[in-house]
């Protein structure tokens, strides 16, 4: 059996298995152990266990559960609410102005914790009813909230690009500053669409309906009342970019910091400091961090058994050595990660294609960096997209009442948006490596 086959079969099991709706972890665990006990030595099997604490002994992984304690720190407490309803009293004279509310919500959230899901959640649960109240079509109330999501993983500091420094063995300083502007362009993009649709709806509404859309009103007065509860995150949020971005601490130890003042600000501001407080936030963070934990420890393994039978080195040998142009290997690349986005979470994606893929995508000419931030764009239209688009699910259980189907059709002017403007960064890759190449240099 060639290199080809037995890689064919090693994936096309993995995947098999997730299909089965076994546990990501578990699936990418057993597919390694049996090609493990089919083609390799047994006496590696012995080594697993060496394998997994040696990937996982990272300084950098330590980010990651500090940065899901930030957000659930926020999510599980009045600091989400406080957030959403200062921002509104803020931009309510905006046409459209609580959907951009809502936009500017998905992104000081995405800054604090660097998760789609939670982002989704948190915004939604507040986000939705109140749009709907106000004359927002229930598309435009679901999809928004469900794209405005997405931008969790994009905008620093995010997950996915930590795993993918890992993964790439890139600078994850120059990774997130080379997500700060598409994630404030793409957010831009959004709240345009925001106002354009809203406006639509909400005269479509009065018309049917006349006083009863909601129409309120906030006074200066009103919007400095916001700022005692808003003030502190937004401090810490410009701590936390000042410090990734001025090389002043790594993410690891940023995210230890902005963890210990995120517990800090909650027990002061919302008294969240007995223990039945403290448990849903902290029993929230556990949960969520050692299932990303296990994930990326098999994939470590599911990894480490491609590059030992050969399959990682022989696929990125045949992407070098096949004749096709830069421009359709990268639409490729897209379309593949695409179709494993509607089925896969980012983080496994990541780790299971990055290691075959990056290699040829360099040797293309692309900048890695560059293409860590497609990728995470890519997967972000993953989350949104039929059939099985983890926000899309996320939506429909904080609103119930509402088809998936209105959903799905809320979502299509967002993945346009987003397809349009990943053409826009490969035409123009200098959106993306500007701000990473003036702030630290080529």
């Amino acid at each position: 059996m060639g290199v080809f086959e037995i890689g064919l079969l090693y994936v096309g099991g993995a995947l098999l298995l997730l299909l089965t709706g076994m546990p990501i972890a578990f699936a990418l665990g057993l597919a390694a152990m049996i090609a493990m006990l089919i083609f390799m030595p047994v006496v590696v099997v012995f080594a697993i266990p060496e394998t997994l604490f040696s990937e996982l002994d990272n300084f950098t992984l330590l980010a990651v559960p500090l940065f899901i304690l930030m957000g659930t720190a926020i999510g599980k407490t009045r600091a989400a609410a406080d957030l959403y309803n200062a921002l509104y009293a803020w931009l309510y004279r905006l046409p459209g102005g609580l959907g951009v509310a809502n936009v500017a919500g998905c992104v000081v959230f995405s800054a604090m914790c660097g998760s789609s899901p939670a982002t989704c959640a948190a915004i939604g649960g507040m986000g939705i009813p109140e749009m709907r109240r106000r004359g927002y079509s229930d598309q435009l109330s679901t999809g928004l909230i469900a794209a405005g999501g997405t931008l969790g993983i994009l905008i620093p500091p995010s997950i996915t690009l930590i795993i993918y420094g890992i993964i790439a063995e890139q600078s994850i300083g120059r990774l997130f500053m080379a997500g700060v502007v598409p994630g404030a362009a793409l957010a831009g993009l959004f709240a345009i669409w925001v106002i354009l649709s809203s406006w639509r709806d909400l005269r479509r509404t009065r018309a049917i309906s006349g006083p009863s859309v909601v129409a309120e009103s906030y006074s200066w007065s009103d919007r400095f009342k916001t700022l005692p509860r808003l003030l502190p995150f937004l401090i810490l949020i410009g701590m936390i970019l000042y410090a990734l971005y001025g090389g002043v601490a790594t993410p690891s130890e940023v995210a230890g910091v902005g963890a210990f003042a995120v517990l800090v600000f909650v027990a002061l501001l919302y008294g969240c400091y007995r223990w039945r407080d403290l448990k849903p936030i902290l029993g929230s963070a556990a949960q969520e961090s050692c299932m990303i934990m296990m994930i990326v420890a098999m994939s470590f393994v599911f990894t480490y058994v491609m590059s030992y039978l050969h399959i990682t080195q022989s696929a990125a040998e045949w992407l070098i050595e096949a004749e096709m142009s830069r421009w359709v290997f990268l639409l490729l690349i897209n379309l593949l990660m695409l179709l494993l986005g509607c089925f896969l979470p980012p983080v496994t994606i990541i780790l299971m294609v990055t290691p075959v893929v990056l290699p040829a995508v360099i040797a293309a000419g692309f900048d890695p960096i560059w293409f860590g931030i497609m990728m995470t764009i890519n997967m972000e239209l993953g989350m949104i997209t039929p059939p099985v688009g983890l926000n899309l699910f996320v939506i429909k259980g904080i609103a119930p009442d509402v088809s998936l189907r209105s959903i799905v059709a809320g979502v299509i002017p967002f993945i346009l948006i987003i397809m349009g403007f990943m053409v826009l960064l490969a035409i123009f890759p200098e959106i993306v490596l500007w701000l990473p190449n003036l702030m630290i240099g080529q």
